[in-house]
């Protein structure tokens, strides 16, 4: 009886926000994904998330589309160079990417990653 009274707690009392990213970490588990937290560098990763932030990083020559992904667990920057849009990626979408993962300045990276857009889920972030 005390388990059952515990999860009914502990479900009432979380926040949405730690609601929705338990939702993306199972969601991130159960496609086959791998969860941006356990990420190595250098690694041939495939991730699942929310995008965050979008920005446009412009150079002289070469601008850069820039976003925030995440899945529960941590945020990955993903940077497409040469792009200053990508139809479709804006906060609150959902995407699945491909890519080789880097660390500059110790932050989880992937330059020009295949990325797949997932229909936004019904209710919820995840």
């Amino acid at each position: 009886m005390s388990g059952t009274f515990r999860r009914l707690t502990e479900r009432l009392t979380r926040t949405a926000g730690d609601r929705d990213a338990a939702e993306l970490r199972e969601h991130a588990r159960s496609t086959g994904a791998t969860v941006i937290g356990e990420l190595a560098d250098r690694q041939l990763a495939t991730v699942t998330g929310i995008v965050r932030a979008v920005t446009l990083r412009p150079r002289t020559r070469a601008p850069a589309l820039v976003v925030e992904l995440y899945d529960g667990t941590q945020s990955l920057t993903l940077v497409w160079l040469g792009r200053r849009r990508i139809s479709g990626i804006e906060p609150g979408a959902r995407l699945r990417v491909t890519g080789r993962v880097c660390h500059p300045d110790g932050v989880a990276t992937i330059f020009n990653a295949a990325y797949e857009l997932l229909p936004r889920a019904a209710g919820g972030t995840a």
